[in-house]
């Protein structure tokens, strides 16, 4: 196993982690890899959108209303003619099979993760 480097708490707090709901999810054609862009509601930090490589395990039909968790402070990314603006989080599997990570419970969106 790879050993990571350590962060301190200070580099931890700059991760602006939250909980959004995704409103619109629709195939993103122009991807190298299959992917969906997605538009998510992060409440009083409004709508982002992102590209997520997540059509493995997901329809992009069963994805409007699932709550999940990202890193909105990140800089846009260009992937193709999309720009992603926030990175949705998920555990990486065999073969790269990303399963979203949610709340347990519907919360806010807008709900910090700490």
């Amino acid at each position: 196993m790879q050993e990571e480097p350590t962060i301190n708490w200070s580099d931890f707090t700059k991760i602006e982690m939250r909980v959004g709901t995704i409103i619109h999810a629709e195939i993103f054609k122009e991807a190298h890899k299959p992917a969906y862009k997605l538009t998510i509601d992060f409440g009083e930090y409004g709508h982002y959108r992102s590209s997520a490589q997540i059509t493995k395990r997901y329809s992009a039909e069963s994805l409007p209303g699932k709550q999940v968790i990202a890193v909105l402070n990140f800089p846009p990314k260009q992937i193709s003619n999309f720009f992603s603006e926030c990175l949705v989080l998920g555990t990486v599997g065999d073969e790269n099979i990303i399963t979203l990570l949610s709340p347990e419970q519907p919360v806010p969106n807008g709900l910090r993760v700490g």
